[in-house]
């Protein structure tokens, strides 16, 4: 039995070292399954369904229940007002993301017992737009969205979810990770406002069978650039199917101190849009993660139903959960690929380049581009960018740039400069793990414990010091 007085984590904490967890199906191909059956056509977005078809979410989440989910998902993959635009409901965002989380919890509490309760995470898609990703390769210095449109965006769907009374947060289907650094930092504002613990799974995506997001980032940089969420858990969902999937699982298993969760597609959809699939063999290809104790949480994606659902929840009695490893300490950094510092390495800045300044001032960003090119080209670690005589669009403009070239983009970045305005707004484009140098700040009172904080909660490492270990957690004091 669940102690009641236990916060949402410290449950799911102590029921994830009993059991495996079973996370709920697709929601998507269900409701369109629903639908065809009625004889119905579905031309609204399904989302919207919290408001005008409530019958038809809770009675999915019911058939998930019943199959043995513990965390059933909120029909909210699309639930922002940057997603709700294309159908005219960007206006709508709160009230649908807390209706979408009502249904859930009514349905979860009805089904939950003290020996087996049930869990509500509050689903945030990706969107379909990038702060990441370049969408127009003649404007490289742009993106389709910036970082504090799609931050609020999330802070809103976020605040509709928890106040709809959602018990965590799944940001899932990640292929850009500035994305989901943005909804973490959303969802971390808002619990900071309300003095509350959030839980937060976070669930990438991958493009390929080499395991890179769509950005080009390596399953374990991604680990590396959002460790700072401390997350419940991590994993991976969608993607290919539970058995190609598995490798990734296991890389993501073997360099994470949390709890792991997977939701596979149920396979790929045939000509017709069908995911052939069945319960049993889906179930069989998720043995194989059982057996080798890859996962901690387990459920389905695209083309899962309450008969997969049930089979896998089925399975799971056989097994025990993974056993997060013991890791050694490691500073961490991460572009599309994960480098590792040494702690005791001195680190030493840069001067600024009058060339490289101008040529930034001036708007030649690609010619900028060749100036640090030329460190990555020598084997540098890392990148520093070292500005202080420029406007913030400038530093935009620049990194943006300059993330189009594989051979900086694979590296971490290093911001120096002892303007804060100029570190955020770079922050604000780096997609990995960086590095903060604030060795030009004043290293004491609190403008600088309240940027150094700041920094690390965009997801960067900080330097404070010469010759000492580079970084500051977030739990300790500046020295």
């Amino acid at each position: 039995m669940i102690s009641a007085s236990k916060s949402v984590r410290e449950k799911l904490e102590q029921m994830s070292k009993e059991r495996i967890l079973i996370l709920d199906g697709a929601m998507g191909s269900m409701i369109q399954s629903s639908i065809i059956t009625s004889g119905q056509t579905l031309k609204e977005c399904h989302d919207l369904l919290c408001l005008t078809q409530p019958g038809l979410i809770s009675g999915i989440h019911e058939a998930y229940l019943k199959a043995g989910a513990d965390i059933i998902e909120t029909n909210s993959f699309n639930a922002t007002a940057v997603s709700l635009v294309d159908y005219g409901l960007a206006g709508s965002a709160y009230e649908i993301s807390a209706a979408a989380s009502r249904l859930a919890k009514d349905a979860a509490e009805s089904f939950s017992t003290p020996e087996k309760p049930r869990f509500v995470a509050g689903v945030m898609g990706p969107t379909a737009k990038s702060a990441g990703l370049c969408h127009d390769m003649n404007n490289p210095a742009k993106r389709a969205i910036s970082w504090d449109e799609l931050e609020a965006a999330y802070y809103d769907n976020a605040r509709g979810l928890l106040d709809g009374g959602a018990d965590l947060i799944l940001i899932e289907t990640i292929f850009d990770t500035l994305n989901a650094k943005a909804a973490i930092f959303a969802v971390q504002r808002l619990a900071k406002e309300r003095c509350i613990d959030v839980p937060l799974i976070v669930s990438v995506t991958v493009s390929n069978t080499g395991g890179r997001l769509l950005s080009g980032q390596t399953v374990e940089a991604f680990c590396v650039s959002v460790s700072h969420a401390k997350p419940l858990a991590l994993g991976l969902n969608c993607s290919f199917g539970a058995e190609k999937l598995k490798q990734h699982i296991a890389a993501v298993s073997a360099v994470v101190p949390c709890l792991v969760s997977a939701h596979p597609n149920a396979g790929f959809p045939n000509h017709l849009g069908v995911y052939d699939e069945s319960p049993e063999s889906m179930g069989g290809c998720i043995e194989e993660y059982l057996r080798e104790g890859l996962v901690n949480i387990i459920g389905g994606c695209c083309g899962s139903t309450p008969e997969h659902i049930a089979v896998i929840a089925e399975r799971t009695k056989n097994y025990s959960p993974r056993i997060p490893p013991e890791l050694p300490k490691k500073h961490q950094l991460a572009g599309l690929e994960v480098l590792q510092l040494e702690a005791d390495k001195p680190f030493a800045s840069k001067k600024e380049n009058p060339d490289f300044i101008r040529l930034i001032k001036e708007g030649h960003y690609e010619d900028a581009v060749d100036i640090i090119s030329e460190e990555a080209e020598s084997g540098a670690a890392f990148i520093e960018i070292c500005l202080e005589d420029v406007s913030t669009d400038d530093m935009t403009g620049f990194l943006n740039t300059a993330l189009m070239f594989p051979d900086i983009a694979r590296l971490p970045i290093m911001l120096s400069s002892s303007r804060w305005d100029l570190i955020e707004a770079g922050l604000k484009c780096l997609p990995g793990k960086s590095l903060v140098n604030l060795i030009g700040f004043e290293q004491d009172g609190a403008e600088f414990q309240r940027v150094a904080l700041l920094a690390q909660a965009y997801g960067a490492a900080v330097l404070v010091e010469k010759n000492t270990t580079p970084f500051f957690d977030a739990a300790s004091k500046p020295v």
